[in-house]
């Protein structure tokens, strides 16, 4: 169900996850579900609030950044008018902002045993090993191509040497054909 390639959706989990720090969410993890038993997303991002002005802050904070930051908006956005559970579904994510009752009453990380709970900070740690090796792929890609050039721009380049002394004998045989005709 992915309409983000997996690294940006990666990308916009851990943008939100800070999002949530930055307004003082509490404990909040990040769910990798597993792709056979979870056709609605790739990961949950579920934190918890103390009372319902800060649910709503930490809702509107996921939203404002993501939204700034990388252009995205939530296909759909619920609870918002009681504030106890806020949900805001970016399809390949879904953002749920508790109050720390309603999260205990729900249980949601109960709910999806096959989820690979994880902290923000475990999250970035996979990110970032997921795009360096990313990075050393691509290289690796680009050092054959770029061998390749390298050698072809090698042959003209001697070409054109063994073509230099040539002219410069050319033009030296003309000088003395020019100084005869004075």
């Amino acid at each position: 169900m992915s309409t983000i390639p997996a690294t940006d959706s990666r990308i916009l989990v851990q943008a939100a996850a800070q999002a949530c720090e930055d307004k003082k969410g509490a404990d909040t993890r990040i769910l990798a579900l597993d792709p056979v038993d979870s056709g609605l997303a790739d990961f949950f991002l579920i934190t918890s609030a103390s009372n319902d002005r800060q649910t709503l802050a930490i809702a509107d904070e996921i939203e404002l950044k993501l939204k700034r930051e990388f252009g995205v908006y939530p296909h759909s956005v619920e609870g918002r008018r009681h504030a106890e559970w806020i949900l805001l579904d970016y399809v390949d994510f879904v953002v749920h902002v508790f109050l720390a009752e309603r999260r205990a009453f729900y249980d949601i990380e109960r709910l999806r045993k096959s989820a690979r709970p994880l902290t923000p900070a475990e999250f970035d740690a996979e990110l970032k090993s997921a795009l360096a090796e990313k990075t050393r792929a691509a290289r690796a890609k680009a050092r054959p191509a770029a061998k390749k050039s390298a050698a072809k721009k090698a042959v003209p380049a001697k070409a054109a040497k063994k073509a230099a002394p040539k002219k410069s004998a050319a033009k030296k045989t003309a000088k003395p054909k020019a100084a005869k005709k004075r």
